[in-house]
């Protein structure tokens, strides 16, 4: 009975084992298959390596070439016009009367004030008649009277002469105006008998110290660039006298400040940004043919001054106030590698579009910067590379 129950004993201890062996490797399968399934359900990211180098930035601006000596002139006074002496176009010379004023309320006005001072000195002889009786009576506080009505007299009439002739001097600047340089009428407002509606009167230009045109950009860019005054550029020209464009030479002049905007800056891409500086480029152009009026552009490509982390731009998030990157952090496990999105901060950044550099204390070389995921990430959710 003993030797008959020691096979019975060995078959249940190896059918255990087997049962063991069989159960252990479907809760393998199932791990490593749920594993899977899970997996399959994690975001999907592409990615990038981001890349040392400079960034290239693309600074353009246009449009239409006029004197740089150009003046705007109306009368101060406020006058009608009484006669326009030159056309739109004509060349003037220094000093040639250009329009004439109708000063006849300014002389009349002149004439009262003249005729007020000829009226004070009838009474200042009056005065001096006075003091002579009262000088023969000899009262002496009568006397000092005298002298001070006497005195006070005479400052009311040299105050009078100083207004006479200051009106003098105007009705003879504003009663006409002179080119203030030889140069060509661009354009005439002015009409005989009617009133400025706010416009200059005429516009006087000169091409003798060339033409120009000017653009406004975001201050950031220009100096990211490094533009300064001296730098020569090429500009193309379009003449309306044919469709082929030429390519001259221009020189930046002047860059002085303008009206900040709102928005993101074009060379920024941090969050939060209100307003943006703007820097107004002005650009003069001494070739022989130009004429004026003529539409011109250029673009110059230029890298940026300085090398850091470039990244595309698309790869920069922001929230809160706060930029960043998620970089792909790789974790080793029993059951295999797992991959996790880390948020990386960014303290500043430029961009040129496409692309951005950045500067960040956690970011090296050969991290892997998720470019686009499938689902929205937050920092520390799992994803799955593509």
């Amino acid at each position: 009975m003993k030797i008959a129950g020691v096979p019975a004993d060995r078959r249940r201890k190896k059918n255990i084992k087997i049962a063991s062996l069989l159960l252990l490797g479907v809760l393998l399968f199932f791990t490593f298959f749920s594993n899977t399934l899970q997996s399959l359900t994690l975001p999907k990211v592409t990615t990038v390596t981001p890349q040392s180098k400079s960034l290239e930035f693309t600074l353009e601006g246009g449009g239409m070439l006029r004197p740089v000596n150009e003046v705007k002139l109306q009368n101060a006074s406020g006058w009608k016009p009484r006669q326009v002496l030159v056309q739109e176009g004509e060349r003037v010379k220094k000093g040639q009367r250009l329009i004439l004023y109708d000063s006849q309320s300014a002389e009349a006005g002149l004439q009262d004030e003249i005729a007020l001072l000829d009226k004070q000195k009838l009474g200042q002889q009056t005065l001096q008649d006075q003091f002579i009786q009262t000088y023969a009576e000899g009262d002496e506080l009568q006397i000092r009277k005298a002298r001070r009505e006497i005195e006070a007299g005479k400052q009311d009439q040299a105050r009078q002469a100083r207004k006479i002739a200051e009106m003098r001097d105007r009705l003879t600047a504003e009663q006409q105006l002179k080119a203030p340089f030889d140069g060509i009428v661009t354009r005439l407002n002015a009409l005989p008998g009617i009133l400025s509606s706010g416009e200059p009167d005429l516009v006087l230009s000169s091409s003798r110290e060339g033409f120009q045109f000017d653009f406004t950009a975001d201050a950031g860019l220009l100096s990211s660039l490094g533009i300064t005054l001296g730098e020569k550029l090429e500009v193309e020209v379009h003449s309306a006298e044919g469709p082929s464009a030429r390519i001259l030479a221009g020189k930046i002049t002047e860059i002085k400040s303008a009206q900040a905007r709102a928005g993101s800056p074009a060379g920024e891409d941090n969050s939060g940004a209100e307003d943006i500086a703007q820097k107004t480029v002005f650009i003069v152009m001494k070739e022989g043919s130009l004429q004026g009026g003529e539409q011109v552009q250029f673009q110059m490509k230029k890298p940026s001054l300085q090398e850091g982390v470039v990244v595309p731009a698309k790869a920069i998030h922001q929230t809160g106030g706060r930029s960043f990157v998620y970089v792909v952090e790789e974790q080793r496990g029993a059951l295999g590698n797992t991959f996790v999105a880390r948020e990386v901060q960014i303290r500043s950044s430029i961009t040129n579009g496409p692309d951005s550099m950045i500067q960040t204390d956690n970011l090296y070389g050969d991290e892997m910067i998720i470019l686009e995921s499938s689902e929205p990430l937050q920092d520390g959710n799992r994803v799955r590379l593509q």
